[in-house]
Parts: structure tokens; C-alpha cells; sequence
């Protein structure tokens, strides 16, 4: 069993169309997909004293994720709207809530300091303490979202061992060089793009790696990118080949498509 955070932001994801909620933030699902995967699974980050912070609070728990770290603010818990379009995501209004003046204290900083990996992405605010956790010996993992040259991602790669964003629409050429130019950036272990239905390209400084997909019925694509990240860390923690840790991330991906909401 490993260790993992996951920090930085929260959302509850409102269907309108549906009247319906899901919790979700790409640290918290990745954090309960590493917990459903059999590891132990922390998440730090910010909610609200309203009833979606409870509710947030008691969804995560509720799904073996240590909240010990998830702090209660004066104020709103982060809220989208989203809507379902061919089977898709299409995301609307955003308001960050009590999340947008989120920082990592150096209590919460400790505390992930007693695990294998941290974890976080573009909108988690916590892309300036990669490097202080890296240089106290935690791997440290980044999701770019689809916007690597963003000036937060800038910030977070060179503190990360693991950068991951998505990229579907660029061809395999293009696609190669943006992943080394990414690297390039910083001194990672792995840069991984996922690419929709045409699976997935990774790079480990010395060659590319690809994988294509778990064919599945398609409910819900929130949160697949999400638990291919889980899947493919946890794998990678364990020390399996990369071709096997983007295998793992694929299985998990497609375990969460066939339901409503990420998790």
C-alpha cells in the first residue's frame, strides 16, 4: 500500500439539466481513485462552511480518503455548472468560492511530507511548494489540464517528476515535440499526454511510449482523465514498466466512464 496527497482544489460539479450534484476537483478524485485502488489517500485543500462543504467533507471520507488536512473556510464551497452534450462534459459558470484564496500552510506542508507522492494540478494552488516537497525526497506529480504553457504550469514543471496534460487534437509529430519541449522545461521522469479515444503518449527522457484505450460504454467522461492519472501513478509507484503503468491508467479511465459524475 503507498502513500498519496492530493492537494489543491475541490468542486461540486452541478448538472442543471439533471437537478443533480457530484462532488469531484481533480485532486479530490484523484484522491479517491488511489483510495479505491487499495492505497492510502490524503487530500488538503479548502471547502466552505455552507452544506456543500459538509457535504464535500463527508463524500471524501466517505470514501477512505483522510480529510484531517481538508480546512473549513468562512464562505462558499467552489461550484460548477455542467452540462451533457453527446455524451460529453461541457462545463459553464465557475465560482471558486473559498478555494481561490487557497495556499498550503507549512502544517499542511509537513504533513505531506510523510507521503510517497504528492499530487496537484493547474488550478490547486499549490504549484509553489512542488519543489520544497521534491527536495524533502516526495515525488511530486502535476496535471497540466490542456494548458502546459500556462503560466501556473510554468511555474509547477520544474518541481514535478510527473507532468501530465491532455492533447487531442494535435498530430503524433506535433504532439512529440510539444511533450519534449515540455520537458525540456524542467527535469521530470515522466511526461504523459492523454488523448481522448486515441489513448495515450508518454515520454521517460530516453524514449515514447504508446497506449490505446479500454473500450467501454460511455455514461460520463467527468472524471477520466482523473482516474487515469490515479491508475497510472499507482502502478508507477509500484515500480511496474511505463508501458504497464499506462495500461493501469487506461483500466481505471474506463472503470469510471460507465457512471454519472466522477465518482
Amino acid at each position: 500500500m503507498h502513500k498519496i496527497a492530493c492537494m489543491g482544489d475541490n468542486c461540486v460539479d452541478y448538472y442543471d439539466a439533471a437537478g443533480e450534484m457530484h462532488f469531484g476537483g481533480n485532486p479530490v478524485n484523484v484522491a479517491v481513485y488511489c483510495a479505491r485502488l487499495g492505497h492510502e489517500a490524503s487530500y488538503i485543500g479548502a471547502v466552505g462552511d455552507d452544506s456543500f462543504g459538509l457535504g464535500m467533507r463527508q463524500a471524501i471520507s466517505g470514501r477512505q480518503v483522510d480529510v484531517s488536512h481538508l480546512h473549513t473556510q468562512a464562505g462558499s464551497t467552489a461550484l460548477t455548472h455542467v452540462s451533457i452534450v453527446d455524451g460529453d462534459r461541457v462545463f459553464g459558470e465557475y465560482d471558486e468560492g473559498v478555494m481561490e484564496d487557497f495556499h498550503l500552510s507549512d502544517e499542511d506542508v509537513a504533513f505531506i511530507k510523510g507521503h510517497e507522492l504528492a499530487v496537484s494540478g493547474l488550478w490547486g494552488h499549490c504549484q509553489d511548494r512542488l519543489q520544497e516537497l521534491r527536495g524533502a525526497g516526495v515525488y511530486t506529480a502535476f496535471d497540466c489540464s490542456d494548458r502546459p504553457e500556462d503560466p501556473i504550469a510554468l511555474e509547477a514543471i520544474p518541481g514535478a517528476d510527473i507532468i501530465f496534460f491532455s492533447d487531442d487534437s494535435s498530430s503524433d509529430e506535433q504532439l512529440r515535440g510539444r511533450i519534449e519541449n515540455i520537458a525540456a522545461l524542467g527535469t521530470p521522469l515522466i511526461v504523459l499526454a492523454t488523448r481522448g479515444v486515441k489513448g495515450s503518449l508518454a515520454w521517460d527522457g530516453s524514449r515514447f511510449y504508446e497506449y490505446g484505450i479500454h473500450p467501454c460504454p460511455v455514461v460520463d467522461t467527468m472524471g477520466a482523465g482523473d482516474s487515469y492519472i490515479a491508475g497510472f501513478l499507482c502502478a508507477w509507484l509500484d515500480k511496474k514498466p511505463v508501458k504497464e503503468c499506462m495500461e493501469a491508467g487506461a483500466m481505471s479511465s474506463a472503470q469510471t466512464l460507465v457512471y454519472a459524475g466522477a465518482w
